[in-house]
């Protein structure tokens, strides 16, 4: 009987990995996940099997890795907390590109950001972009998936944007609010990233949706799919980072970050590529009107407790 190939996932029990993993496991592939949330285990219901996440142990990442053709790598940090900063999530990227290496992979996917670049002065975008290098130099066959804002079930910036526009009397909108972003569908994204696992030639390619917004025209259609009688107001970056991270107080959280506004703000979340998501945020959100926004997400509580 001939065994099924096996993939590995970085986190497969978060937000993205968990969408890929489903796929993954739609078309009849073995998945190991490598975590440092092994307490979701039966979320597959024991179809997939789990081993540490630990950079600290090289070796260990080999073995986990040994035997498996695809690497679909998910790990990153959205911002620095406690010990963990972006260039430590570089150099944890690097061991594990060189676990792969070791272990005789034969391809990664790798989830990056649109407009990643070595030489962004936005420690995020750059971050992103050193790791990219790294798997370009690499040797083993590669393709770089990069989308923009991802929506879907359990996101976390659209979700927070509606949790907002229903609790309070007013939505802060930094600046202008014309600047734009182009938002992915989850499932989308999971799509474009298992197909990319199955071809040989390396690539990079955007994974992006059909819609483009303005800031406050994104902000308009959440609050017009939740009834919200929200007033939107701009007010300077500056400002309104300062109430956000004050509102982070009270829900125990990061917000938002001055390098997230300010990948922002420069439309950095926008492809010049054609789209390759097909689902409309609009369509979505009608679709899921009663529901997104109810509970505020917790990116810390996902991630860090």
């Amino acid at each position: 009987m001939e065994t099924a190939e096996l993939n590995v996932i970085t986190g497969a029990f978060g937000y993205i990995g968990k969408y890929i993993t489903l796929r993954l496991l739609s078309q009849g592939k073995r998945v190991r996940t490598l975590t440092n949330h092994p307490g979701h285990g039966d979320f597959f219901h024991q179809k997939v099997d789990i081993a540490p996440l630990n950079f600290q142990r090289p070796e260990q990442l080999v073995e986990s890795l040994r035997g498996a053709t695809t690497l679909y790598n998910t790990y990153w940090v959205r911002f620095p907390y406690g010990q963990v900063t972006f260039e430590t999530a570089v150099a944890n990227t690097r061991t594990l590109v060189k676990a792969a290496q070791e272990a005789g992979i034969r391809r990664i996917v790798h989830v990056s950001i649109t407009n990643a670049s070595e030489s962004s002065p936005l420690p995020y975008f750059r971050g992103k972009g050193l790791v990219e290098r790294a798997i370009m130099d690499s040797g083993l066959s590669y393709a770089i998936v990069r989308p923009t804002v991802v929506f879907g079930d359990e996101d976390i910036l659209i979700n927070n944007m509606a949790w907002l526009l229903r609790r309070f009397p007013l939505f802060v909108v930094f600046g202008s609010g014309e600047y734009r972003l182009q938002p992915v569908y989850v499932e989308d994204l999971a799509q474009i990233a298992v197909n990319a696992g199955q071809q040989r030639e390396d690539m990079v390619l955007d994974a992006v949706g059909p819609e483009v917004y303005t800031f406050e025209d994104l902000v308009r259609l959440i609050a017009g799919k939740t009834r919200s009688r929200a007033r939107i107001v701009h007010l300077r970056p500056g400002l309104a980072l300062l109430l956000g991270k004050l509102m982070g107080y009270g829900v125990r959280d990061v917000i938002v970050t001055r390098d997230e506004v300010r990948g922002l703000t420069a439309s950095l979340l926008l492809s010049q590529a054609p789209p390759t998501g097909q689902m409309r945020l609009g369509d979505w959100l009608e679709e899921h009107a009663e529901s997104v926004g109810r509970r505020y997400a917790s990116e810390l509580a996902r991630h860090y407790r």
